[in-house]
């Protein structure tokens, strides 16, 4: 059984040598390592966001919380990425694309212009679609979602009820989801979130 440390399956995104070379803890040297420093981190992280009220719908709390899920483990936690990847906008596009998301959600729910599910999806949607960071954009989309929907008085989304980590058909699902949203059907991902 190999167990490489930065193995990618098709859905995940690559990083670059100089990405990997920011990898922390020295003692990671297999892909289960790395994933239990990083769900480690997710933890402590969780707590902290959800102790209080947050307005997710700002860039600097954005990036604050990706630097709280994965600041022990990568030392580019919470900066953007400069690099293009095989998902998201233009890295020279981040930055105004995010505020046009952050915009976007305001004004949805300013306006109720859908309802708190369907707000929170398309919210975690977009946010994935531009891929902010060099890594880790679906469990920082997650759970700024699960935020943003705490800040709308709604529970928080089950997400298949599993980690989407190590989840195979699941993952599967989730990833079939944001591809139908990506063609402008947020229905998959309506459907899955609370699945």
């Amino acid at each position: 059984m190999t167990d490489p440390l930065f193995e990618q399956d098709d859905a995940a995104t690559p990083l670059t040598h100089e990405e990997r070379e920011g990898l922390i803890p020295s003692y990671i040297t297999l892909r289960h390592e790395l994933n239990e420093a990083e769900q480690a981190n997710i933890l402590q992280a969780e707590g902290w966001a959800f102790a209080r009220k947050r307005d997710v719908l700002d860039e600097k709390f954005l990036k604050t919380l990706h630097k709280r899920m994965f600041g022990r483990v990568w030392h580019w936690a919470g900066e953007f990425r400069l690099t293009e990847r095989n998902i998201g906008v233009p890295s020279h596009r981040i930055g105004v694309d995010l505020r046009n998301l952050l915009e976007d959600g305001r004004c949805w729910i300013e306006h109720g212009t859908y309802p708190p599910d369907e707000i929170a999806a398309r919210f975690h949607h977009r946010l994935v679609l531009i891929h902010p960071f060099p890594n880790g954009n679906g469990r920082h989309a997650r759970m700024a979602t699960d935020l943003l929907l705490a800040a709308l008085g709604q529970p928080r989304f089950s997400w298949g009820w599993v980690n989407l980590i190590d989840a195979g058909e699941t993952r599967q699902a989730y990833v079939a989801a944001l591809r139908a949203a990506d063609g402008r059907n947020i229905k998959p991902l309506l459907e899955f979130v609370r699945s």
